[in-house]
């Protein structure tokens, strides 16, 4: 090859390079005065629970935080606590009139508004927090869940479970089921109108965080809030002397996302997906963070704390018992999607039962019946 030939044979190559070495930052640049500016939505989201609280306080922290990833920042989602922008208890006429656009609480707080709300919250000797999402996702519930809701403008969502409670926190013993007459107990929803059916006083106006104080000063005699993991906290083993199980009001709470419908309509498709999913996941989400938040938390009181740990007699379970099937009877006969609810939940509550029988149930027999033998 001739030194000339070499030469321009070098200099085209060198700009073949230097060509293809602009190109892409031409495109890029030209990529970038064509993209549209990204487009961020801003929605208010207030809890009925203490910012931050572990498990409750959390659940909507981390809802938002998983649909902003999600959504790469287009959807922000600002979090208050409870008294940050309203009362714990008014969320829900908040979502309904557009003041805000979503809410994370728990449905049986409703019940004076729309009384079939309560059965998306918990039932006594209802559904456990596995069986309360089957029926939720695959069993028809969550139909009725937006039926209910349908009048008040609200799309409802499961919002995390806190699984099985304890049954509360006592200064008598509950030798009988007359020993619940005239005690004033801190227990909402049909839990509370169970309890009132034994001459119970349900006292269902207290947050957690005055549960303390009211036990402290006598203006109630009993509590239930939680379980373990939020009751240790709240040192209501230092006001009561009794720590009774099993939490037959609520064997699985599911808690909810509210959201105004409007607002939810103006999103786009893939961001109403992502609220979705986001809802979906902090639904398990919360029952994994409070399962293993019962465990240690009860390790805590029993070995560090020394709580007084008492299951509530057979008798006073069996009259538990009868006293929830006669309450819902009456509400259904007084209120038609109420008794609508009932139905669905009711006919899913006997198979499901009738199949763990079969499965969890068999094997917790066998297991206690093995531990009576050693």
């Amino acid at each position: 090859m001739s030194k000339v030939i070499q030469t321009c044979w070098l200099m085209g190559l060198t700009l073949l390079l230097g060509c293809q070495q602009e190109t892409p930052s031409k495109t890029n640049s030209l990529s970038q005065i064509d993209q549209p500016p990204l487009q961020v939505i801003e929605w208010r989201l207030a809890t009925s629970w203490p910012k931050n609280l572990a498990g409750l306080g959390m659940a909507p922290e981390r809802f938002a935080q998983l649909v902003n990833k999600m959504s790469n920042g287009r959807l922000v989602i600002n979090v208050y606590g409870a008294g940050e922008l309203m009362p714990a208890l008014s969320v829900f006429d908040a979502v309904s009139n557009g003041t805000i656009e979503m809410a994370h609480s728990a449905a049986y707080y409703w019940k004076e508004k729309a009384p079939a709300a309560q059965f998306f919250s918990s039932i006594p000797f209802g559904l456990t927090a596995q069986q309360m999402n089957a029926w939720l996702h695959y069993g028809g519930g969550m139909e009725l869940w937006e039926e209910v809701y349908q009048p008040f403008g609200i799309l409802p969502l499961a919002g995390g479970n806190t699984g099985m409670q304890m049954g509360g926190w006592f200064n008598k013993i509950i030798a009988t089921p007359e020993d619940f007459k005239g005690l004033k107990m801190r227990l909402p929803g049909i839990g509370g109108e169970v309890f009132k059916k034994l001459g119970g006083i349900p006292v269902t106006a207290l947050a957690g965080r005055e549960l303390y104080g009211a036990l402290q000063t006598g203006a109630i005699d009993a509590a239930e809030w939680v379980g373990p993991y939020n009751d240790l906290p709240l040192g209501l083993d230092q006001v009561a002397k009794y720590y009774y199980y099993p939490g037959w009001h609520e064997p699985g709470s599911t808690m909810e996302f509210l959201i105004n419908k409007q607002a939810f309509s103006t999103l786009p498709d893939d961001l109403q997906a992502i609220v979705k999913v986001a809802a979906r996941a902090i639904n398990q989400d919360m029952l994994d963070d409070y399962t293993q938040g019962h465990i240690a938390a009860m390790d805590i009181l029993l070995n560090e704390h020394h709580v007084q740990v008492k299951p509530f007699p057979n008798a006073v379970i069996r009259a538990l018992k009868q006293a929830r099937n006669e309450v819902l009877d009456h509400e259904a006969a007084k209120d038609v999607l109420f008794n609508k609810v009932l139905e669905s939940y009711i006919a899913n509550e006997k198979s499901v039962k009738r199949y763990f029988s079969y499965t969890e149930d068999a094997l917790s027999r066998f297991e206690l019946d093995a531990q009576q033998q050693e």
